[in-house]
């Protein structure tokens, strides 16, 4: 898709201010749209939307479809009569700039279930609710009933269940939609919520002329009710165990590979489908938002394949992928223009960027990455106008703390590259970004506030203390307001 010259900000709406423990689609994500407007940008890139699990990433969730119900207002809760104001008063002593999971869930699911039991003694459900559950009754029907299956069996795995659950026997889904009928229905009016609120805030972002940018893992998780509904279009065994899984291999950072440990796809029961499990995913994440950034979108020319139970990626070997025969197919359904970038950093071969380019696909370029030296790809000098330049993105330190930890060499040709001293790094690379010729530039809410590595958001290699940084209420001001906007209009963005 041939997109116009823009800048926005990547700010996951869990890291918004706010009272209640973590960032919400409430009054301060409004505010926020409004701050992004007045700023002059017209982007604002969140991360993964749906329902976290294990280690609370957006990249490991329940579902591929489904919204995160930590995200939903209280506030808005209230003010639609789904709350009592004393359900709020006694909230946690939250800390105001990290995300406490721990005691954040507990807390939240506690509230959404007051406002379920309110949804309940009102009576007959909406029209709006039925209309819903029928729009998206092909994920949300067997969604529900995953979490409720889940739920009943302590939050366990689908793949430890009783088999007869685990193969989805007929008579064991009959009798869990009978016994578990209220779990069922309250997972529901969860994503009934969700969405309303998202795309409520959504609409008010288009007002104010904001797209948002949302992302897509290539892979799902492996308990997610994705597998669970659709084994057939996953490399499973008898016992709906993976039998390859997902990675990367080893190289200079990594001697042993990265192990993801997502299922592989069936690529050919999902050709002979006409690829209609993707079709439906792409057609319901852009309905969501504007554009969406596929991570790893490498895998769909050629992917690591790892033996499941392998203990590191070590073992794996490469196997082709869809490649140009499922963005056919996307692009004959979707429409030519596809608004989708392709996140192409990692091991690229010449196959991928043959792929991206064919699709018209704007790639990446992270400046971090940039400073070994005058043909580094990832320098502004060599950046194609049909890409997308961040400063760092979600799982890099901030500038700040990449140039703190950078080798000596490293940092010394930043400062030559820029013409700067150092003093003011996360700036520099920001201006660097935004005067570049790349269609669209993005940096982190974290640099804008001139943050360290207290301030990163993920460690890719770290098990826990990931996702938690919020954002300060007084943060967002006026005064950073008006440098953003003045560079916005310097270099035309």
């Amino acid at each position: 898709m041939k997109f116009e010259r823009a800048s926005g900000i990547l700010l996951h709406p869990s890291s918004l201010p706010g009272p209640y423990g973590i960032g919400d689609l409430g009054p301060a994500a409004y505010r926020w749209v409004d701050w992004l407007a007045a700023a002059g940008c017209k982007l604002w890139q969140v991360l993964p939307l749906g329902p976290t699990g294990y280690g609370d990433s957006p990249y490991q969730c329940f579902s591929a479809f489904a919204g995160n119900p930590y995200l939903i207002s209280p506030d808005f809760l209230l003010r639609d009569g789904l709350l009592h104001s004393n359900d709020l008063i006694e909230k946690l002593d939250f800390d105001p700039l990290k995300v406490d999971f721990g005691r954040l869930i507990p807390w939240k699911l506690n509230l959404l279930e007051k406002a379920f039991r309110c949804f309940l003694d009102r009576g007959p459900a909406p029209v709006e609710f039925d209309s819903f559950c029928a729009d998206n009754a092909s994920w949300l029907e067997d969604y529900a009933l995953f979490m409720a299956i889940k739920e009943s069996h302590g939050g366990g795995a689908w793949d430890g269940w009783p088999e007869p659950l685990r193969r989805r026997g007929p008579a064991a889904l009959d009798e869990a939609r009978k016994s578990l009928k209220d779990a069922i229905l309250r997972f529901t009016f969860y994503q009934f919520v969700f969405f309303r609120q998202w795309h409520d805030l959504r609409n008010y972002a288009h007002q104010k002329g904001l797209r948002i940018i949302g992302d897509a893992p290539i892979f799902v998780a492996m308990d997610s009710s994705d597998v669970w509904s659709h084994p057939d279009l996953f490399f499973l065994d008898a016992a709906g165990r993976p039998t390859v899984v997902a990675g990367v291999p080893p190289d200079y950072f990594s001697p042993t590979g990265q192990l993801w440990g997502n299922p592989l796809y069936r690529w050919d029961v999902h050709k002979s489908t006409g690829y209609a499990w993707w079709l439906e995913r792409l057609r319901f994440t852009l309905a969501t938002v504007d554009i969406v950034r596929i991570d790893h979108f490498r895998g769909f020319a050629g992917y690591w394949e790892i033996p499941g139970g392998a203990p590191t990626a070590e073992t794996g070997r490469w196997v082709p992928g869809p490649g140009a025969d499922l963005f056919t197919a996307i692009r004959s359904s979707l429409g030519a223009d596809l608004p989708i970038i392709a996140e192409d950093l990692g091991l690229i071969t010449p196959d991928v960027t043959a792929l991206r380019d064919q699709f018209a696909l704007p790639g990446m370029k992270v400046l971090q990455f940039a400073f070994s030296g005058p043909d580094n790809a990832f320098l502004p000098h060599h950046y194609p106008q049909n890409c997308v330049a961040y400063t760092g993105t979600h799982d890099n330190d901030t500038a700040n703390g990449w140039y703190a930890a950078a080798p000596g060499h490293e940092k010394d040709f930043a400062r030559r590259y820029l013409r700067v001293d150092g003093s003011d790094f996360a700036w520099d690379l920001i201006r660097a970004v935004w005067r570049s010729t790349a269609v669209f530039s993005l940096a982190p809410m974290q640099d804008f506030l001139d943050l360290g590595t207290e301030a990163r958001f993920n460690f890719p290699s770290r098990l826990g203390g990931n996702w938690e940084w919020r954002m300060g209420e007084e943060a967002a001001s006026g005064e950073l307001q008006d440098r953003i906007r003045e560079m916005n209009w310097l270099y035309q963005r």
